[in-house]
């Protein structure tokens, strides 16, 4: 687990200095608030809060975004069909995780953590398909 920081100064994965900046440098032009934290080095990066100087989660690289993409559309795809709301599916993953609910947030997950959720999720998955047969 990595902790948060909500104004990283140093990258998690390279040392790397990181800076508050505009998201024009990852996407080539800005997108939502327009602002990100990034590494100088690696180019690892997160978005954050509007009107905020606070991160989204930690810094994350091309392979995380991946991750943090298909939990979302897993997670998103139950939700959305009204049966469980959304804080009871997050309470649910904490404590299958072992985390406290507070701390249960993709943007927070590291790469082992998104694969563990992405594992557990796509049982409910399993189990929500499963059910409406």
């Amino acid at each position: 687990m990595i902790e948060f920081d909500p104004q990283p100064t140093k990258c998690h994965f390279c040392g790397g200095d990181v800076i508050f900046t505009t998201n024009d440098k990852i996407y080539g032009k800005k997108y939502g608030n327009g602002m990100c934290y990034m590494c100088t080095k690696c180019k690892a990066y997160v978005g954050v809060h509007d009107n905020s100087k606070t991160a989204l989660g930690i810094l994350s690289n091309k392979e995380m975004k991946e991750w943090k993409i298909k939990c979302h559309d897993l997670f998103d795809a139950i939700w959305k069909q009204g049966k469980y709301n959304r804080n009871y599916l997050y309470k649910k993953l904490a404590g299958q995780m072992g985390i406290e609910r507070s701390h249960c947030h993709f943007g927070h997950f590291d790469l082992e953590e998104l694969k563990k959720a992405y594992q557990l999720i796509r049982r409910w998955n399993y189990d929500v398909q499963k059910q409406e047969k």
